[in-house]
């Protein structure tokens, strides 16, 4: 009777294992199914995210121009001068001077427009790759521009060549009829 009681015992044993085994895998296969739909829904959120972020940039280089909507006789100051520089080209490197992106912006520049905003007691600043960003880059524009206070299309094209004096300067003075002719090209 003993024996008995024991082979009961085991087979009962034997046989809840493998019922908590065969429950458990199953438990395993259903969290392997939901892991793989969790990375699934990520990828599909993570190309939506990147989506997204395209469209933001696009969006903000919109609000840029309608921020910054300079005008020269009736055309975009903006367009013609990023037409100039870069040709219209986010990727843009000119190695000699180390300029970069569409308004082919140098380190220098950077530098400055962090400093006035520093001096403005603003938290924002602005990394060297963010040269590669156009409305980022529109955005250093518009900082400059305003913290110098550029009004007319040539004195902003000018010193936007030249450096805040660049006004005052004869040799910024082809680079404003460059910039003047895009202009007239462009309407």
């Amino acid at each position: 009777m003993n024996t008995y009681k024991t082979i009961i015992v085991i087979v009962a044993s034997v046989t809840l294992f493998l019922i908590f085994t065969t429950d458990y895998e199953k438990q395993i296969e259903q969290l392997e199914r939901e892991l793989e739909y969790n990375i699934n829904a990520n990828d599909s959120l993570s190309i939506l995210i990147d989506s997204l972020s395209r469209e933001i940039d696009t969006l903000e280089w919109d609000k840029g121009l309608w921020d910054f909507n300079i005008t020269y006789k009736g055309r975009n100051l903006i367009s013609a001068i990023i037409q100039i520089e870069s040709s219209d080209n986010d990727s843009a490197y000119h190695k000699g001077e180390d300029a970069v992106g569409c308004l082919q912006i140098r380190k220098c520049m950077v530098n400055d427009v962090n400093r006035i905003l520093k001096r403005q007691g603003k938290i924002k600043r602005f990394d060297y790759k963010d040269r590669w960003c156009r409305s980022k880059s529109i955005n250093m524009f518009d900082i400059y521009c305003k913290h110098y206070n550029l009004i007319s299309a040539e004195e902003i094209a000018r010193c936007w060549n030249g450096g805040p004096r660049g006004i005052n300067k004869p040799a910024t003075a082809g680079y404003w009829n460059k910039v003047e002719k895009q202009i007239k090209e462009n309407s």
